[in-house]
């Protein structure tokens, strides 16, 4: 299951969560995002270790700005409510997958 983020729920969903949350920052209008969204639901459907979210950059400008997200799409990945590692750009699921538990 993917969660969508909003400035409203991101403290509760990401920064409290009690396991890794991989975070992908997104718009409908990208290209590489809607290529890569078909792989970060995989994830968030065959794992059970972390907790995945999407952030549509054009709907939370302010979370953009809180991390700095100047490309899409951004995968952030947050452990203990800091981010742990970051990704930008398409990755194909073995890349993902070894960013992850590289960094989990």
């Amino acid at each position: 299951m993917i969660i969508d983020i909003t400035n409203e729920n991101f403290e509760n969903e990401v920064v409290k969560s009690e396991i890794p949350v991989l975070v992908d920052f997104w718009a409908e209008w990208c290209g590489p995002c809607r290529m890569i969204a078909p792989i970060v639901h995989e994830i968030a459907e065959q794992r059970s270790d972390i907790k995945v979210c999407k952030v549509n950059v054009d709907n939370n400008p302010q979370l953009c700005n809180q991390f700095g997200i100047d490309s899409i799409p951004t995968l952030l990945l947050f452990k203990n409510g800091e981010v742990a590692a970051k990704s930008i750009g398409y990755s194909n699921k073995a890349v993902l997958e070894s960013f992850i538990d590289k960094n989990i």
